[in-house]
């Protein structure tokens, strides 16, 4: 189920965690949590929209992505409403520090390769809750 963060999270039991995550790096990225929205399934995953725009992709709309097994990726929006066009993984954590969220983003945004990789890495397995909320809290 997607909701966006001012409906309930109580749907997941890591969601209230994931939501102060989220407030915490939309904070460092000086914008809101109305540019989050929460898929409440598991994998729990959320998305977070940004203003800026890839250079490679002017036209286009860019976004961040996160779930509970591989973190956060930078992506691309489609015009056709397929999937999004992944250009970078974090692939540090599956909760980095909201500051090295925003120095990913400045990364990517800058064309510079340095920071995160291509390819996906499955960094923890989905499921478990618990682990998940005490990993999150650790980092809002």
């Amino acid at each position: 189920m997607t909701a966006s963060l001012d409906v309930s999270t109580g749907h997941h039991p890591a969601a209230p965690a994931l939501t102060a995550y989220l407030r915490a790096v939309t904070a460092e990225l000086g914008i809101g949590l109305e540019s989050c929205t929460l898929d409440h399934a598991t994998p729990l995953s959320a998305y977070l929209a940004l203003d800026q725009r890839h250079p490679s992709y002017p036209d286009r709309d860019f976004a961040l992505l996160w779930d509970e097994e591989r973190g956060w990726a930078a992506a691309i929006e489609t015009h056709s409403g397929e999937d999004l066009i992944v250009v970078r993984h974090l692939g540090t954590t599956v909760a980095p520090r909201p500051g090295e969220v925003a120095r990913f983003v400045a990364a990517v945004l800058a064309d510079d390769h340095t920071l995160g990789t291509p390819d996906p890495v499955r960094l923890r397995s989905a499921g478990r809750a618990d682990e998940l909320a005490t990993l999150l809290s650790g980092r809002a």
